[in-house]
């Protein structure tokens, strides 16, 4: 945690109890707590705020306009092909 150790830890919450007393310390811790929370809620906020962005910015655009129509529909399976050619039937 930040590059400080239990020795370390001790040593200052010792001291914090030396200045401030014993009354004022925990009022401080619960200050301290409660000031922590919000900052975490706030930051979370902002972290979903900055998913949904990022979310919408993945989704493509929707297309602009439909694709032209072919002028021939095409033949289905189930019709049957004739010639395109009607003079090659004729000379058979």
């Amino acid at each position: 945690m930040f590059g400080i150790g239990m020795p370390e830890l001790l040593l200052i919450l010792g001291l914090a109890l030396i200045v401030l007393g014993p009354k004022k310390l925990p009022e401080l811790a619960k200050t301290l707590g409660k000031g922590l929370a919000e900052f975490r809620r706030a930051t979370d906020e902002l972290k979903d705020e900055f998913r949904k962005v990022e979310a919408d910015l993945d989704e493509p655009p929707p297309p602009a306009e439909p694709l032209p129509t072919d002028p021939q529909p095409a033949q289905s399976a189930d019709t049957p092909q004739t010639d395109v050619n009607p003079d090659a039937t004729e000379k058979k």
